[in-house]
């Protein structure tokens, strides 16, 4: 019947990958070329060798795509910027001011244009390209609305179609997950959302509110299970406006400092991989392909003992890779 969901459990668990495909778009209030540069530019190399570890294991991944991104040059991606643009208390938050330091396209300025990364990725027809919003919009911060954030949403849809792809799922930028935002995002065609997982320590807060003792306790949850394995049940995914495809773990990139632990930081997500396909539940890893700008080789390392973790359940459990628009299509089939 229209509008009723498939209640019934997962018959197998269900594993997702998201990445938060920016550039420097989502760090450029935090973080300047100077400082980050490389790791954007390293993205180039990060996406292929990603693409292949993802074919090489079947993969199906899901890159929430912000919509500047989706622009050859300064041209076309002034064509779609929005009327009405984000209105930030702290106005550094606006990409907008920043316009006129941007280059005129990706060979000028690889920092703000990846679009033969987004053709790359498209041409992999396994893959989902959904959105991270258009211009990377914190839906926490002070002075911004839900009208400014319809704008947005409205200005990636287009961008998106012009370039012949719907965008179905939705990431927030900094996970800043806004619940009376979910009905403006279905009525602009997102089926599912990426939520926080079900902890204190990852609750949804603006860039003022967050601490340092919550940032340092999501860095030892990413070693030691403190938060629990944060898998999620089909009837929790179905519990929201739209299916909630929620978080599980950051895949946090390697760090020389922290090397040592890194048997720890590897256990700690395949078992909460392990617990998924067990219990027939949803394990979604997510991270930026920036975060493998730097030590590419680790960090792919890193990655394949994850997909030979998931390869190996897959065999024994049914274990099964979606992207998140296609798990909310089977959910919810009549909004897919």
């Amino acid at each position: 019947m229209p509008g009723k969901h498939n209640t019934a459990g997962f018959s197998e668990g269900r594993f997702v990958i998201s990445l938060d495909f920016e550039l420097f778009w989502g760090v450029r209030d935090l973080l300047t070329i100077e400082q980050y540069g490389e790791h954007i530019l390293g993205v180039r190399k990060a996406i292929p060798a990603m693409l292949s570890l993802f074919s090489e294991y079947s993969i199906n991944a899901t890159f929430s795509t912000v919509g500047f991104l989706f622009a050859r040059d300064r041209h076309e991606l002034e064509k779609f910027l929005p009327a009405v643009k984000p209105g930030y208390t702290d106005t550094n938050l606006s990409p907008y001011g920043s316009f006129p330091d941007i280059g005129m396209n990706e060979s000028d300025d690889p920092y703000h244009f990846g679009r033969s990364l987004l053709s790359m990725v498209a041409a992999q027809k396994q893959h989902e390209i959904g959105s991270h919003t258009f211009c990377h919009y914190y839906c926490l911060e002070p002075g911004q609305d839900l009208a400014q954030f319809e704008a947005d949403m409205e200005a990636a849809v287009r961008i998106a179609r012009a370039n012949q792809l719907e965008i179905r799922s939705l990431v927030f930028p900094r996970n800043q997950f806004n619940e009376s935002y979910l009905q403006a995002c279905r009525q602009h065609g997102i089926t599912c959302y990426r939520g926080n997982p079900v902890s204190a320590l990852y609750t949804a807060r603006d860039g003022q509110s967050e601490s340092a003792a919550r940032r340092a306790l999501r860095l030892l949850d990413a070693y030691v299970n403190i938060s629990g394995h944060n898998c999620h049940s089909k009837e929790y995914i179905l519990s929201s406006v739209i299916p909630n495809i929620a978080a599980s773990r950051f895949l946090r990139p390697y760090s020389s400092r922290l090397a040592f632990a890194d048997g720890l930081r590897l256990h700690r997500i395949r078992s909460g991989m392990t617990h998924a396909a067990k219990e027939n539940k949803l394990f979604h890893l997510w991270w930026h392909p920036h975060n493998f700008g730097n030590d590419l080789e680790q960090n792919i390392n890193f990655l394949e003992k994850l997909l030979r973790h998931y390869s190996a359940l897959r065999q024994r459990y049914g274990f099964r890779s979606q992207t998140m628009a296609s798990l909310a299509a089977e959910l919810n089939p009549d909004h897919g």
